[in-house]
């Protein structure tokens, strides 16, 4: 075969090659252009913002880092942030505690698919009322007066009412657990659906029980549903602020109601560098999550 000919071969080969790659970046062109615009920029915007400079009355865009240290020097501040992180984390393990037995009786237990679609229908119907409305409906139940104090009472397991139960950082996280308990049981769910029941079928007759079999087979292959919950919890109870703000009677500080607290103040610098610190804060949480499974592998 001669030079020419060989190179003609190529040349042919790599035009299809080319072609695809042009047609896969026209195809990407649309998500890169709304993920920079919507989200590149904005954070980009943020930063920025973090260090202008902020007086009484009026904000100037000359830099400075005055609101960066103002932050990092505030006790205040420095609270908030720590509760932030701590309440995300109850509120992880929770969510965690109680969606993961739910999820594991609707995907493993039920063998009927009609019963399964109709239980994770029922974990959903709480969001068919408004976020607000959930959140003021444990009101009552927490209260003094509150049904959960009254069925103590009349049970005989308590004399007199808990008063914790409302205005409190239990009541917060009471309250974005039953609210964020479903984003755990979702993903976790969906994994259980996925696995072959033969394989456990086979374990049963080698003899393995519930606990070793839940061990070796069922925990590892539904890690990456724990992992996706994971998140969507994380992002959710990291940013939150209405929930702290109703069910604490704003005793409980989170950073999500600083920026609240700052934009109506119209401290747009200081409002930034909560944003920016938050921002960090859930990168590395969601960064951390991604190392314990691989989601392209496993999904």
């Amino acid at each position: 075969m001669s030079i020419s000919a060989t190179t003609a071969e190529t040349e042919t080969a790599v035009e299809p090659v080319k072609k695809a790659s042009g047609k896969t970046l026209w195809l990407l062109a649309p998500g890169v252009i709304w993920m920079l615009l919507f989200l590149v920029t904005p954070i980009l915007m943020m930063i920025y913002v973090s260090f202008w400079t902020q007086t009484t009355f009026k904000i100037t865009p000359d830099l400075t880092i005055k609101s960066w240290v103002t932050f990092f020097t505030t006790d205040t501040y420095l609270s908030a942030l720590w509760t932030t992180i701590r309440i995300w984390l109850i509120v992880l393990v929770s969510t965690l505690v109680v969606g993961y037995p739910a999820a594991l009786y609707v995907g493993l237990f039920v063998k009927n698919k009609t019963i399964q679609t109709a239980l994770l229908v029922l974990c959903v119907i709480p969001f068919w009322t408004s976020f607000l409305i959930r959140v003021l409906a444990w009101r009552p139940m927490l209260g003094k007066e509150g049904a959960i104090n009254l069925i103590l009472q009349g049970l005989g397991i308590i004399n007199q009412p808990i008063e914790v139960l409302l205005f409190s950082e239990l009541s917060v996280i009471i309250g974005m657990t039953q609210i964020y308990c479903v984003f755990m049981v979702g993903p976790i769910a969906f994994m259980m659906g996925r696995i072959d029941q033969s394989v456990i079928e086979a374990a049963q007759d080698l003899g393995a029980g519930f606990w070793r079999i839940f061990r070796t087979i069922i925990l590892p292959l539904t890690m990456p549903g724990v992992v996706v919950g994971a998140i969507f919890v994380s992002v959710m109870v990291l940013g939150e602020f209405a929930t702290a703000a109703a069910l604490s009677g704003r005793k409980v500080n989170l950073l999500g109601n600083i920026i609240v607290t700052q934009v109506g103040s119209l401290k747009w610098a200081f409002a930034a560098v909560v944003g920016v610190v938050l921002t960090v804060l859930m990168g590395i949480v969601v960064a951390a999550l991604l190392r314990v499974v691989d989601l392209r592998k496993e999904l």
